[in-house]
Parts: C-alpha cells; structure tokens; sequence
C-alpha cells in the first residue's frame, strides 16, 4: 500500500458499504485523517478506528504526514479540489524520472462507488430541502403544480421533436423534478401519506406484474401478445365495469377521441359510426386530414377541441349504455 492513499467514497451510499480493498486500506493504516465528521468518519470509529479531523488540510501537509507512516484520507464529497492536486502529485511523482522526487507515492482509492440512479438520492435531499426552507416551495400544492406538470411535459415532448439531446436531458430534468415534488408533498398527509420510494415501489410492482413474459414464465410471440396481456392484467387489476372507465378526461380531445377509440375497438360491440376504411393512411397523410379538419372548424368559427370532446363524451355514453342492457344476458368486457 501506498504511504499516502487517498480514499474517495459516495455520499450517497451506507457508510459501511466499502469494498474490501477499501477496508484494509483503513485498518493497515497508522493514522486516518478527515476534513470533517462524516458516515464514512463515524462508521470507521464505530467499529473501533480512529479518525483525526483537520481544519483546512493541505496536500503538501497530507505527503508531509505520510512520510512517517501510512496515512489514509477519507475524502469528502468537497474534497474535489485536494483529490486533484494530490492525484497531479501522484503523476508528476511517477512521470518525473529526471529528478526522481523523494516525495511519498500517493494512491487514489475508490472505496464505493454510484450505483445508476444514486443522484436520484440527491434531487430527494434538495427538494427536501426546498420544502421546508423554500417559501414559495412551502406554498405549494399538488393543485398548484399542475400547470407546472403540463407545462414540463408540453417542453419535454417540444425537446423530443426537435431532437437537441442537451435540451432533452434539461427537460426530463424539469419532469423529474415534478414527480420528487409531488412525492415531496405527498408525504405531508396527515392520513394518507406517501414518499418517493412509495410511489417508486408502486411502478416497479406493476411492470413486474404487467411483463409476465419477462419476469415469469409467459411465452409471448411477439409485440401484439405483450399489448393484450398488458390490457388484460389492468383490466382485472382495475376491475372495471365499464370499458370507459378510467379514461383520463383531461386528455386533449383528440388523445381523448383515440384513447376510447382504442377501447371501444376491443369491446363486442364496436364503435357506433363505421370505421372509414378503403384509404391508407400513413402519419403525413393523416396529419394533412386532421389539418384540413382544424382549418374547416375555423373557417365555420367552430372550436374543434370542444367539437370533438362533446362527440366523445356520446360516444362513451353509448357505449356505458349498451354494456347497461347487455348486463341481464351477460357481464360486458371491459377494454
């Protein structure tokens, strides 16, 4: 082991889980310094170390100290700045042949390391943070953000579409940041509270549950079996009791007119006008349709949002009322 060794660990990790080699380092050394008391600091004296805090520590005081025995440096996470200059130490030490430097080899050691999602830990300590010392955080509500939430998910879809990666990764940022609030505050209700790890447990349940063909033995033969069984388990998990339940009514009208599109196309009784059929549409072509649609609807002063809500909320009412009389002969199944 090196007489200086240097030892780098995540923040956002138990203090206890350091590797093997980490833990040698620690108990092979004759003295461990820190900058500060950390997890890392106490779980080392917990388990019967000693660690020496020093205030303002200096990379030439650190090589000085290691010339008269073993010392590690538990790094902290501001540590940056002296991690650097003792790695350039490190380098200049081994590449310098002509002047062969007398000064003590120094080793940087990774103790643990980030496990993907680890800064998620971060954005939870920060809105945390927020929370109880933001003021206009304080003030907010789950009805307050949602214009935030729309407004974040309208950019993130704008970001997708003009395929800037930078901007993309900005605005997922954005959204993230909506789902840690609302967890944030979630977490605030005096009867029902939930954390993030609650709403984070919530979804991986249900893509296990929904993905049989992954995560249990479920043979599938190709994308259109995954779809049906996907529709199949949230039928019964949702148990509905109509096939326009659950339907968000909140959409823009025509997600809305697709999404119980979607639905009625699975039930026994279809949708109430035909299915335009002898044309093939691919996406430009439909969006000329559509296009055509919205100009029409403003030529005659019509607002075509409204126009195509209020014929979705007849169709949703048909279809409830044809499962209505079905009920006596037999149970109507839900999409």
């Amino acid at each position: 082991m090196a007489p200086l060794v240097v030892l780098v660990t995540s923040p956002r990790l138990p203090a206890g889980l350091l590797t093997a080699t980490a833990w040698r380092a620690l108990d092979s050394a004759d003295v461990v310094l820190a900058g500060a008391d950390s997890g890392v600091v106490r779980a080392w004296e917990a388990g019967g170390g000693t660690v020496e805090l020093v205030s303002e520590p200096r990379a030439r005081e650190l090589v000085a100290r290691s010339k008269s025995g073993t010392v590690v440096w538990l790094a902290g996470d501001l540590d940056g700045d002296l991690v650097e200059e003792l790695a350039t130490h490190g380098v200049r030490r081994s590449t310098d042949h002509e002047h062969a430097l007398p000064s003590p080899e120094v080793e940087i050691l990774v103790g643990s390391f980030d496990p993907a999602g680890a800064r998620v830990l971060d954005l939870v300590e920060v809105m945390d943070r927020l929370r109880t010392q933001c003021p206009w955080d304080q003030q907010q509500t789950h009805r307050s953000l949602v214009r935030y939430l729309l407004e974040e998910t309208y950019e993130t879809v704008d970001a997708i579409e003009s395929g800037d990666r930078a901007h993309l990764r900005e605005e997922l940022g954005d959204l993230l940041l909506q789902v840690a609030f609302h967890a944030r505050i979630g977490s605030e209700h005096p009867d029902d509270p939930f954390t993030i790890d609650d709403v984070a447990a919530e979804i991986v349940e249900k893509l296990i549950r929904r993905h049989p063909h992954v995560f249990a033995a479920v043979a599938v033969n190709g994308v259109a079996d995954v779809e049906s069984n996907w529709e199949t388990i949230k039928a019964t998990e949702k148990a509905r009791a109509s096939a326009m339940d659950d339907i968000p009514l909140g959409l823009p009208a025509l997600s809305l007119a697709a999404k119980v599109t979607s639905r009625v196309l699975r039930t026994k009784g279809g949708l109430s006008v035909p299915t335009p059929g002898g044309t093939e549409y691919d996406e430009r072509s439909l969006g000329e349709v559509l296009f055509a649609v919205a100009a029409a609807a403003a030529a005659a002063g019509l607002d075509p949002e409204q126009a195509l809500r209020v014929r979705v909320a007849a169709e949703m009412e048909q279809v409830r009322n044809r499962e209505q009389r079905a009920l006596p002969d037999e149970a109507a199944e839900p999409g």
